[in-house]
């Protein structure tokens, strides 16, 4: 037998192969009427970005698709969002939106959030038993958002580093106890 004959060399590897994506995958992924109309809400608001931008200022924009445990995609947008100024004309804010990660485990919510060119000491974090604001006034960065969180935590057991542009918080679940007001949380 011929190893350079065989149906199976010849096959070209489709590259998802090896996440256990089949082809049928996008066709149902992009037949979701939802994840459609998200899709094409968020390209007009980028092409409307790109045409109010100012020359050699810089922006980001883009989106991240994840699946939650229902199997059902979730879309996220991040970048420089566009504010309403007062004539009414859409600008580009100087504040970012910072791509989040939200990973929730049986005791503690792990949340990583992508804020490079910043320094530790610029990185202000409130946290309540519900949400984790995150904010960053820099002069070369800014980014601000506000992240509902997916269970009730105990905003002092707050753990946060931050290393190569990656902050990694930690936070502990709550018990069904009445909790307290917002806590401010020192980075590592």
């Amino acid at each position: 037998m011929d190893p350079f004959d065989d149906d199976k060399n010849r096959r070209r590897k489709n590259p998802f192969d090896d996440f256990g994506i089949d082809e049928d995958f996008f066709k149902d992924l992009f037949n979701n009427d939802q994840m459609r109309d998200d899709i094409q809400r968020m390209t007009e608001e980028m092409m409307k970005m790109f045409s109010n931008a100012e020359p050699g200022k810089p922006f980001v924009r883009g989106f991240k698709v994840q699946f939650g445990p229902d199997g059902k995609p979730r879309i996220e947008d991040f970048g420089n969002r566009s504010i309403k100024s007062s004539k009414g004309t859409s600008m580009i804010s100087d504040e970012r939106e910072p791509l989040t990660d939200i990973i929730e485990g049986d005791n503690d919510v792990a949340i990583t959030i992508e804020i490079p060119g910043v320094e530790k000491d610029n990185i202000d974090l409130n946290v309540t038993e519900d949400t984790l604001e995150i904010k960053v006034d820099a002069p070369e960065r800014k980014y601000r958002k506000v992240l509902n969180l997916p269970n009730k935590v105990k905003p002092k057991s707050t753990k946060a580093t931050y290393k190569n542009g990656i902050l990694d918080i930690v936070l502990d679940k709550k018990d069904k106890k009445k909790g307290g007001s917002g806590y401010n949380v020192s980075i590592e």
